[in-house]
């Protein structure tokens, strides 16, 4: 694992942003680039060494990410990036699709000026960044887009649960496609001119067809070819939780050595396996999906 801001303590006057800030954007992008690995611990003094920082800010950082659902902390095994199951990600990908629909119906109905004029910026610095291959800020700016989205449906509760179904679908779509990204955008305009038509009906559909299109590219990777990056562990980490509720004392050799380094190789240079399973049975793939 290598990060990039070990002169974030000396840029920070120049960045006119807290050091918090720059650490949560460091390692957020670290794990939607897959340099950071799922399933992989977080140490905060090796964060720390290796971001230039102290470790208060590395913790504030991981706090925020989890709440964002990038990262797990368990009693455990502490920090680590976080893991799904495909079972999980299906479910949650469904129940996002539903209610990303029903609020853009709400938000065609309410037609609230002002948070259309919000989407409509967000939207061209989006499609100003997909323009500049600026992928790195296209988290950040999808990440708006449907805050100021599920604003304009203009319902609390579900506002509240949206944002709560960001976060957990937030590692499904990493690491980011260009490809993807470019059409993920295409949709948002999409979206939005319906919403500002007032058709209410193909505003609920083409947004929940924008989640379940980016879901299924995940999915369908994952089933086409072998493991995509958030699930890779997943299989570990239940081995994991089965030995601890059986009363193991120490989970299996193999499951203690679930995670590898960012870049280090197996013996024969391949990558890491996930137990059990014969090596060239079923080829990794990368999640491409963007959402």
């Amino acid at each position: 694992m290598a990060l990039t801001i070990g002169t974030a303590k000396r840029r920070l006057g120049e960045a006119h942003s807290p050091l918090h800030d720059q650490v949560v954007a460091e390692l957020r992008q670290a794990i939607l680039s897959g340099r950071l690995k799922p399933g992989e611990r977080l140490i905060e003094g090796r964060l720390a060494d290796e971001l230039g920082v102290s470790r208060n800010p590395v913790r504030e950082a991981i706090r925020a990410l989890a709440s964002e659902g990038l990262i797990e902390v368990t009693a455990r095994r502490g920090a680590a990036v976080a893991t799904m199951t495909e079972q999980e990600a299906r479910e949650t990908i469904e129940l996002r699709a539903l209610l990303e629909g029903q609020n853009a119906r709400l938000a065609a109905r309410r037609q609230d000026k002002q948070i259309i004029k919000r989407i409509e910026a967000v939207l061209s610095k989006g499609n100003a960044a997909v323009a500049a291959k600026r992928f790195e800020q296209l988290f950040d700016l999808n990440q708006r887009f449907h805050s100021e989205l599920a604003a304009a449906g203009q319902n609390t509760v579900l506002g509240d649960l949206l944002q709560k179904l960001r976060e957990r679908t937030a590692m499904l779509f990493a690491p980011m496609d260009p490809g993807r990204q470019a059409r993920s955008w295409e949709e948002h305009a999409a979206i939005l001119r319906a919403i500002i038509k007032g058709d209410e009906r193909a505003a609920a559909t083409l947004a929940a067809e924008h989640v379940m299109r980016a879901g299924m590219d995940f999915l369908v990777g994952l089933n086409s070819g072998g493991d995509a990056p958030l699930l890779l562990l997943a299989e570990q980490r239940d081995e994991q939780r089965k030995d601890i509720s059986q009363g193991a004392s120490t989970p299996r050799r193999q499951s203690q050595q679930n995670v590898l380094p960012a870049n280090r190789k197996t013996p024969s240079g391949g990558a890491p396996q996930p137990p059990g399973r014969k090596r060239g049975s079923r080829p990794r793939a990368k999640a491409t999906a963007s959402s």
